[in-house]
């Protein structure tokens, strides 16, 4: 089996669609010769061709525009943004047709179509290059949001994503592109959209995050288990359609509730997932549901290190947590 890193993974997997289905294009802004600003796409016009793998104007309402219209005429259209916040100008297109079609027209049309971009902190990318934008897709109904942690996901469930019949925004942590390698069949397979990954059993504390952040989470819970705190630990992989069996079935465990985002704090999807859970499970609960997010300003170039949630704020909340002191 490849070892491979989360960008690697993910090229393969493009590979693999565009292989096997002659309906899949690629393109954006420098998908083609130059491979993708993160080089994501590197080597696939070169093996697949110019009218299949192909650079598009500075122009993501144009970008998202040409993507609805491939996909109604039968394509499967894999559409990058080169970040994600970029993505505002496209918009209307992705509220109003691409989120709406299948609504509108009582079924009969759907918009198969994929959305890729980074997205998120940590690399120095200042204001227009590192948010967290999660919670405004997930409040669009009709659209599927998709943000994985690890390789062996990555590729999964961007497969999955180019094989559903409805529009999925597949968000992928810039952070950890290439900072770490993990064994990937280089074969097909699929990860299932809309099931949670226990990655820890534990019976104390239940911890539930997604992307990078999840990796800052998992230094948290192995310093918590050498004081004998036991956390069970969630990785959501899929913010739309979201597991809740696997939430609600983990807090009936535990009884105490922390969810860990890098997005700021006012209406992110750690409010989501705790409304979610104050409604389905607060008699399970012993202590108050705890959010550690970002912070309510626009992300910081110099602070970005005290912006995003890290092990030691973790750390600090969940013992703040299970020592009652929320």
């Amino acid at each position: 089996m490849a070892k491979m890193t989360i960008g690697e993974a993910l090229r393969n997997a493009l590979d693999i669609k565009l292989y096997e289905d002659e309906r899949v294009l690629v393109f954006g802004e420098d998908v083609g010769k130059k491979g993708g600003v993160f080089t994501i796409t590197e080597g696939l016009q070169d093996k697949y061709g110019e009218e299949r793998v192909f650079d598009t104007p500075l122009d993501e309402d144009g970008i998202l525009g040409m993507a609805a219209g491939l996909a109604l005429y039968g394509l499967r259209p894999v559409a990058e943004i080169q970040f994600i916040d970029f993505i505002w100008p496209g918009f209307d297109v992705l509220i109003s047709d691409i989120a709406k079609e299948r609504f509108r027209s009582g079924g009969q049309f759907s918009v198969p179509l994929v959305i890729r971009s980074p997205y998120g902190g940590g690399v120095k990318g200042g204001l227009y290059h590192s948010q967290s934008p999660e919670a405004i897709f997930a409040h669009i109904p009709g659209l599927k949001v998709i943000i994985p942690s690890n390789p062996y996901d990555a590729k999964g469930l961007l497969i999955s994503a180019i094989e559903d019949e409805d529009p999925v925004i597949f968000l992928e942590p810039k952070k950890i592109y290439f900072a770490f390698k993990e064994e990937v069949p280089e074969e097909k397979y699929t990860v299932p959209i809309g099931k949670a990954k226990i990655l820890k059993e534990g019976k104390d504390l239940t911890i539930i995050s997604y992307g990078y952040i999840i990796h800052e989470c998992k230094k948290a819970v192995e310093e918590l288990e050498k004081e004998g705190i036991s956390c069970e630990l969630i990785d959501l992989r899929t913010i739309i359609p979201f597991d809740g069996e696997t939430i609600l079935n983990s807090v009936a465990k535990t009884g105490r509730v922390m969810i860990v985002v890098e997005a700021p704090r006012i209406n992110s999807f750690a409010s989501e997932l705790s409304a979610f859970i104050s409604e389905r499970a607060i008699f399970y609960l012993d202590a108050p549901i705890v959010r550690v997010t970002g912070w309510d300003t626009p992300f910081p170039y110099i602070l970005e290190h005290l912006y995003m949630p890290s092990q030691k704020r973790i750390l600090r909340a969940a013992k703040k947590l299970l020592e009652g002191g929320f």
